[in-house]
């Protein structure tokens, strides 16, 4: 079976970084501490931490939306994470995260990655004075 994750985070940051550490190859090194495979391209494959986390990039929208598919072996239906940036003035970002159809035996890990690997860590490095 399959469970999807949905969060909200806000960043105090401009939206340009806030984007960046998402789909910026060498930003994303910069908070995971680990080298990132990341293009804009869609069909493009990514890797983070190792190749820990790979898959492919299916659309990117500048500032706006970041779509991809993750990879969990076999699976039927995709694994899709969308990433959705909006403007709260001034800077400030807000993200919603949906990650859909991800394996009952990694949700656990997925959710705990998210918030404290993924979207924490970037939290902490967009937000450093």
């Amino acid at each position: 079976m399959y469970k999807d994750f949905k969060t909200r985070i806000k960043v105090k940051a401009e939206m340009e970084d806030a984007f960046a550490a998402f789909i910026n190859p060498f930003t994303i090194e910069l908070w995971s501490g680990y080298p990132a495979v990341m293009s804009k391209e869609p069909n493009s494959e990514f890797s983070l931490w190792e190749g820990d986390i790979a898959g492919r990039v299916l659309e990117v929208e500048e500032e706006k939306k970041i779509v991809q598919e993750w990879y969990f072996g076999e699976q039927d239906e995709p694994s899709i994470v969308t990433l959705k940036f909006f403007s709260q003035g001034g800077s400030k970002v807000q993200i919603d995260l949906l990650h859909t159809n991800i394996p009952d035996e990694a949700y656990e890990d997925i959710v705990e990655g998210w918030n404290d690997y993924y979207l924490g860590a970037i939290k902490t490095f967009l937000e450093v004075e």
